[in-house]
């Protein structure tokens, strides 16, 4: 008896870890969220016959809006060229600008905390002030015109370009700078030595998806007197000929779909290219390298000539090309550029102090409006991308129509501008929130589906695959495996989402769409710009509480 009691116990199953406190206060968060979308979804009137009752009026607004009225050839090339100029522009200037601030928000670039921090603050300011108030300003300082619109984009692009050239010269191998550090380099040579060329991917990848943002957005500033196809379609849809406006909408969509797909493309070359040494016996090679002796005149500090090194070149010709043909379409002025610049602190000197112009009340209520929208937007947009990006994932949908069919679909809906969006649901449900809500659920499941799909497939597959060979079904693998990798992702984005939406229903009030753009657009109109700012302030307000909610949450879950 005593030999039995002596016995070893059977295996013992793994006490589960008790739940942390911040794993608590994240989940309480994230119901809270959820609870306040479903709250807001109530208060805006956002329900099915609310839906239904707008049926007439969409029958109404597509009678309205065919035959679509195209303009002249000659006339929309020209739209497009003074478009594509702008936001290139806008682009190149949003790179220039963040690359010397990445240099100094990156700890490894830079010598000092103090230089750090304000670098890291002026992308964080840089990405909080909206484009649109931005470009409110600088018509104030150039006028109306393209000028305006490049220098507001560029500026506002920087906010999110130099975060993400911070963020990644953070990731690089610091090895070869640190072997120029001890060889006598000075930090300037390392620097210039070590860094480019690991970077550069990044900055092309970076660019064009900023590129293809602020295609989107310079619709929106031809509601202000920004140049391009904006402007046109603010023409247009102002004396409501829809026939025109919505032309006009469809040709931006085309370009938002081809410039998607441009960029999907160079990104893909981009990671399949490794570009290292000398091309032997290729053309370039022969044309270059004659003369150069093995092993003496590869002494020579100009590197020998490659096919990848030709490509370069050819791509940095080509960005001097274009912007000088850029800066010649849209007749940008360098010396009204600098007269524009010397009217800063005349220019300034309007928007301050602030002021709420004795409507402190509506102020607020309108604040809590565009809360709301972004709340409803985001709840309605996750709940239909989820399904959408996890069909658009590679590894997660075994039929490849489903896959295809699925991403067709999500750069079909981020083609679509949500301004445009915006417009379409003003006339057909009316003015409000509910028409900023809905236009911003449809741009949300763009968004969010195609970040929830790439989540998706970064996922270790190797883990995947063990949990098959243990006999798991398909299903077991994707809840067990695929979603528990991605979740602490799936959360960023959405509250990356959440984020976006906040400024988005900012500034589609510019059309209607209900909120506090509406006033911020009015205010501007009648030249109180004491109360652009204080609008301005209680923005950013918003968007820095939510954009420490979201690192906090980031931080927590993984």
């Amino acid at each position: 008896m005593s030999t039995l009691q002596q016995l070893p116990a059977g295996p013992q199953l793994p006490v589960r870890p008790r739940p942390s406190s911040g794993g608590i206060a994240a989940t309480v968060v994230m119901l809270t969220l959820i609870l306040g979308g479903v709250w807001s979804i109530n208060s805006l009137g956002i329900n099915i016959n609310t839906i239904v009752n707008s049926f007439d009026n969409a029958v109404n607004f597509l009678g309205a809006m065919f035959p679509l009225d195209f303009p002249p050839l000659m006339e929309g090339i020209s739209l497009v060229a003074e478009t594509l100029a702008i936001v290139f522009l806008a682009t190149l200037l949003s790179v220039i600008l963040s690359v010397p601030t990445a240099l100094f928000a990156a700890s490894t670039t830079t010598s000092g905390k103090g230089a750090q921090w304000v670098a890291r603050a002026l992308t964080v300011l840089c990405r909080a002030i909206p484009d649109l108030v931005l470009a409110i300003i600088f018509l104030r300082m150039f006028g109306l015109g393209a000028t305006a619109g490049i220098v507001a984009m560029g500026i506002h692009s920087v906010g999110m370009v130099a975060k993400l050239y911070a963020d990644a010269i953070e990731e690089l191998d610091d090895g070869p700078r640190e072997s120029l550090a001890s060889a006598g380099a000075s930090r300037g040579q390392q620097i210039l030595s070590a860094i480019p060329q690991q970077l550069m991917p990044q900055i092309i990848a970076t660019a064009l998806h900023r590129f293809d943002i602020n295609l989107r957005t310079s619709v929106l500033l031809g509601y202000v007197g920004v140049g391009g196809i904006g402007l046109a379609i603010a023409s247009s849809l102002r004396v409501m000929d829809y026939q025109r406006g919505m032309a006009l909408a469809l040709i931006v969509l085309a370009l938002c779909i081809i410039i998607e797909l441009i960029s999907g493309a160079i990104r893909a070359a981009l990671m399949r290219s490794t570009g290292t040494g000398i091309s032997g016996g290729t053309w370039v090679d022969r044309m270059f390298n004659q003369g150069r002796e093995p092993g003496v005149n590869d002494l020579k500090l100009t590197p020998p000539w490659s096919m990848d090194r030709f490509r370069k070149f050819l791509s940095f010709a080509l960005i001097i090309v274009l912007a000088v043909a850029a800066t010649w379409r849209v007749n940008l002025s360098l010396s009204d550029l600098w007269n524009g610049l010397l009217e800063i602190p005349d220019t300034l000197a309007l928007f301050f102090p602030p002021s709420t112009g004795g409507s402190l009340p509506n102020m607020l209520e309108q604040l809590l409006v565009t809360l709301q929208i972004s709340l409803a937007a985001t709840l309605i947009g996750g709940v239909i991308a989820i399904p959408i990006g996890i069909l658009a994932a590679r590894n997660v949908a075994a039929n490849k129509y489903v896959y295809q069919t699925s991403r067709m679909i999500i750069v079909v809906v981020r083609g679509i501008p949500e301004l445009i969006l915006a417009i379409i649901f003003v006339v057909i449900s009316g003015l409000g929130g509910v028409a900023g809500t809905l236009a911003l659920s449809v741009g949300a499941v763009g968004l969010l589906s195609k970040l929830i799909a790439d989540s998706l497939e970064e996922t270790d597959t190797k883990v995947q695959e063990s949990m098959r060979a243990a006999g798991a079904s398909e299903m077991q693998v994707f809840f067990a495996a695929t979603i528990r990798q991605a979740a602490p992702a799936m959360v960023a984005h959405t509250m990356y989402l959440l984020d976006t939406n906040i400024r988005s229903a900012t500034l589609l009030g510019v059309v209607g769409a209900g909120g506090i753009g509406f006033l911020l657009l009015n205010a501007s109109r009648i030249n109180q710009f004491d109360v652009v700012t204080m609008v301005l302030i209680l923005m950013v307000a918003v968007v820095l509480i939510v954009e420490g909610l979201s690192m906090w949450l980031r931080r927590v879950v993984r």
